[in-house]
């Protein structure tokens, strides 16, 4: 058996002795039955999207809005500012 530490906001400390009191439950009791009910719910909620898959899912396609491969970027860089002359 694991000991844990932990550190509890104000809120959460109210409501962690609110539980005890109401339930008559101990703090280790009542936390372990809280952990129990979260992963009963976890699996229902869906994660949240990496970059990556929003990147993806935009469909760019080859180098996305550039205008210009990296290689050749001063050069295309040079070649805009002159034209706006």
């Amino acid at each position: 058996m694991g000991t844990r530490t932990l550190q509890l906001d104000d809120d959460a400390e109210a409501t962690l002795s609110f539980l005890c009191d109401q339930t008559g439950l101990s703090i280790s009791e009542v936390l372990k039955r809280g952990l129990q009910a979260y992963a009963a719910l976890a699996p229902k909620v869906p994660t949240a999207e990496t970059p990556y898959q929003v990147f993806s899912r935009l469909d760019l396609g080859p180098g996305g809005y550039a205008i210009t491969p990296a290689k050749s970027a001063k050069k295309a860089a040079t070649e805009a500012i002159r034209k706006k002359r």
